[in-house]
């Protein structure tokens, strides 16, 4: 698999465990980032806040993004992410557990690329994030 830089924008301490977890068993080789709230992830993207200095050019291979965080939503950094054009083609997958409607459409309107649901199954979770894990960073292809 590609060694490009993973997002994981998650607020739950016992799902980034797993994802983490996931990440490690498919043999990623990537470099994980974790924030845990949208305004920190948008730091982190633009090189703001405590990310201050880092090279907004040096963007992530794949975002999985959260929907439920705190200080911004999901749909909300998805959205920021989007409207700049040094960011906008970044693969962004929105791995949730929100069964709502609404929160996937709104998603795809907004330019997500995937929109996922936890599984409440332990394993099931972490074979799912293996399964993306392998697509988004060893097949999927993206403009540099």
């Amino acid at each position: 698999m590609s060694s490009g830089t993973i997002l994981l924008v998650e607020d739950n301490p016992d799902d980034e465990v797993l994802a983490l977890r996931a990440l490690k068993k498919a043999q990623t080789k990537n470099d994980v980032v974790v924030t845990r709230d949208g305004q920190e992830a948008l730091d982190y993207i633009f090189g703001k806040g405590k990310y201050n200095g880092r090279k907004p050019s040096e963007t992530p291979q794949v975002i999985f993004l959260d929907i439920k965080l705190p200080k911004l939503n999901g749909l909300e950094v998805l959205k920021n992410i989007r409207e700049d054009t040094r960011t906008s083609l970044i693969p962004i997958v929105l791995l949730t557990s929100s069964d709502e409607e609404r929160d996937m459409v709104d998603g795809y309107k907004l330019g997500a690329n995937s929109y996922i649901n936890k599984p409440v199954d332990f394993d099931e979770f972490i074979e799912q994030v293996k399964v993306l894990g392998r697509y988004w960073l060893g097949f999927n292809k993206t403009p540099h």
